[in-house]
Order: structure tokens, then C-alpha cells, then sequence
């Protein structure tokens, strides 16, 4: 009763405002209004007060209890991506670094996940500090939930580049509607790959940005997660479903014969899993025909089968999956409120909530979890 009659207690005040300045009547007319709903509103408003000392208190401490579990929540999450945003790689220190970033980048494709839409996370800059390789294909991850029920397969994906070219970093935000169900991403993959090949495909074929790699950070294309071309050559690249018996052919760059294994028996008893469909293997491969470059059409772009080739021999050679595994401390010189929400309040949700690497579905065999701690 108490929840109910505040929301009308408060609609009659937030309407009173719209009459002024919304609808331009009169202050005198907006208050007559006002004082007579809130009248009668507050009678019934008193009368749910009276049965809070017969046990309607217990509805408001329970009630209390969860607010402030979800204002910690809150509060410690923007903290978080507070950090995060000022904490950002610099691009100019990537640059500095050159293509190879100043450490060896071994086949494959590394996912980083992060929460940031822009910029460079600084768990990339933690992992490359410390640990002297990268994969050859960098692609930052952000999933973000956006106001909408639902998002269109072909609006699903937003794909643009980190830094230009030859330094193969790429950034994909997914899009997920608030009733979208994000169910066992099997596929998702293969659904990255092509779309990253559409999309180097469709910058090659705009002058506005092959011409110049001035504006490759911040600009984005919409490119649809459906796999298309199946069957077929497609938007440059050939995608063929394997039988269930068959296995891929690995190039020289490939993973070890022991790892390669490791992966083929963790798919194989995922697939002998009866409560998850089977998973489609499918393989690309760029073919023999012209890829079409931004200076005429039907001519070859070496860049752009080169790039193209890249990404194909990064998927032949697997898939990891970065993850930040951060762990939020307030600062030494915090007050004692902030040092018992963050270090105490904070921490104790993020231990017993679910982690990334479950929301996210990722397969552990893929995993890799980079340990940061911030200070906020």
C-alpha cells in the first residue's frame, strides 16, 4: 500500500509541473489541482502508515535490504567502468609500438572482452606488459543491452577497426535487446569471421575510408550476423559445412597436433551433450576470384585478399577468449563508507555472482583470464 499510494502521491506532484510548464496554465490552477488529489491521496497514504507497527515494517526493512544490495551493485560498477574509461590504452602508445606491438603475435585470434565501446581496455595493456605474445588477429568484444525489445539479425553486429591496417585489431559490439534471448553462441564464431570479411571488404570499396587511416578508431558499420553465402563464395569468402566424421585441414600455422586434439574432443562432448544442439562445423576460405578493390571494379586488391587470407588462417588456428578477471579495491585514501562498500559489500557480490565467462557462454578450453586489480 505504502509502494503504491507514493507512485500517485508523486504522479499528482510530477502532473501539477506538467500543467505549468508543459501545458503554460496557471500557477494558482496547477496548485488547486495539486492540493486537492493530494488531499484525498493522503488519506489513503496514512492509512497504509498505521500498519507499520503491526508488521508492516517488515515489508520495509526487506525492502531497504535490497536497495542498498543493488545501490552497492551500482555504485561499484560504475566505479569500475570509471576506471576503465580513464584508464584507456592510448592509441598513440599503440602506434609507437608498431604492427607487431613489440612482442610476437603467434596464429590465431584473440576476443578480448570488454565493457568500453571505444578505446583500447587497460587489460590489453596488463596482458602485454607481462606476457611477450598476442595473437596475430585482435578483435575487442563489447555486448551491450540496448532500450529496445528486440535487435535484428542484421543489425546484431557494429564492426570497425582500432588502428589501421597492417596492425589487424578490430572492434565488434553486439547489440542485444532486452528480450533477446542470448542462447548458446556456437555459431558465433563463424559469425564473427564473416563479418569481419565484409566488413574489410566494404572499406575497401568506400574512398572515404580506404583513402585514409585517420579515422579508423570511431567509425563503425552495421553488418548483419547471418551467414550468408553458405554454400557458395559470398561476400568474398567460401563457407562449406563439414560432415561430422571429416576434420579440418590445419595449415603449418596451426596449433600443435595435441592441442588441435584437445579442441576436436572438447567439441565432440559438447556435441554428445543431449540438452545442446549440434554444433555446425563449417570452414572458410577466400577464393580464387577477384576480391573488389575501391579503385575499379573486378580488380584484384592485394591488401584486401592478403587481410582476407590473414583472418582465415587465424580461425584454422583457433579462437581465445580474453576476459578481464579484475578485483575492485577502494583507494588507501577512501573514506571508511567507501572502503566498506567496495572492499567489503562490493567484492562479496562479485564473488557470488555469476561470472563473465558463464554470462557470456564462453568455452572454458578457450578461456583466458587476466587478473587486474583496480583501484577506485
Amino acid at each position: 500500500g505504502i509502494a503504491v499510494m507514493s507512485v500517485i502521491f508523486i504522479t499528482s506532484f510530477l502532473m501539477a509541473l506538467v500543467m505549468v510548464i508543459v501545458w503554460q496554465k496557471s500557477v494558482f490552477l496547477a496548485a488547486g489541482f495539486l492540493i486537492f488529489f493530494w488531499i484525498i491521496e493522503a488519506s489513503f497514504l496514512s492509512s497504509a502508515f498505521i500498519k507499520v507497527p503491526q508488521g508492516g515494517w517488515v515489508s520495509l526493512v526487506l525492502a531497504i535490504a535490497f536497495m542498498l544490495i543493488m545501490f552497492v551493485w551500482h555504485y561499484g560498477t560504475r566505479r569500475k567502468y570509471s576506471f576503465d574509461l580513464h584508464n584507456k590504452v592510448p592509441i598513440k602508445w599503440i602506434l609507437g609500438l608498431g604492427p607487431s606491438l613489440g612482442i610476437v603475435r603467434v596464429p590465431g585470434i584473440g576476443l578480448i572482452y570488454s565493457e568500453l565501446a571505444t578505446g583500447v581496455p587497460p587489460i590489453f595493456s596488463h596482458f602485454v606488459t607481462n606476457l611477450p605474445a598476442f595473437h596475430r588477429v585482435l578483435v575487442f568484444v563489447c555486448v551491450k543491452s540496448v532500450p529496445v525489445p528486440y535487435v535484428p539479425a542484421e543489425e546484431r553486429f557494429l564492426i570497425g577497426r582500432v588502428c589501421p591496417r597492417p596492425y589487424r585489431m578490430y572492434r565488434c559490439i553486439v547489440r542485444y535487446g532486452y528480450k533477446d534471448l542470448q542462447k548458446d553462441e556456437g555459431s558465433f564464431e563463424d559469425l564473427l569471421i564473416q563479418s569481419l570479411a565484409e566488413f574489410i571488404q566494404m572499406e575497401a570499396t568506400e574512398s572515404q575510408l580506404s583513402s585514409s587511416d585517420a579515422s579508423y578508431d570511431g567509425r563503425m558499420a552495421v553488418i548483419g550476423s547471418s551467414l550468408r553465402g553458405f554454400g557458395g563464395d559470398g561476400d568474398g569468402l567460401v563457407v562449406s559445412e563439414l560432415d561430422p566424421d571429416d576434420s579440418v585441414v590445419q595449415s603449418s600455422t596451426s596449433k600443435s597436433e595435441i592441442l588441435r586434439s584437445l579442441r576436436t574432443a572438447y567439441d565432440d562432448a559438447l556435441d554428445e551433450d543431449p540438452n545442446r544442439a549440434r554444433r555446425r562445423r563449417l570452414r572458410f576460405h577466400v577464393p580464387e576470384t577477384a576480391v573488389p578493390s575501391s579503385s575499379a571494379a573486378g580488380v584484384t586488391d592485394p591488401e584486401v585478399r592478403e587481410e582476407l587470407m590473414e583472418l582465415v588462417e587465424a580461425k584454422e588456428a583457433g579462437v581465445a577468449y580474453v576476459v578481464g578477471h579484475s578485483y575492485v579495491k577502494a583507494r588507501k585514501s577512501s573514506s571508511f563508507l567507501k572502503k566498506l562498500v567496495i572492499d567489503f559489500g562490493y567484492s562479496f557480490l562479485r564473488k557470488n555472482c555469476r561470472g563473465p565467462a558463464v554470462a557470456l557462454q564462453i568455452p572454458h578450453i578457450s578461456l583466458i583470464e587476466v587478473g587486474m586489480i583496480y583501484h577506485v
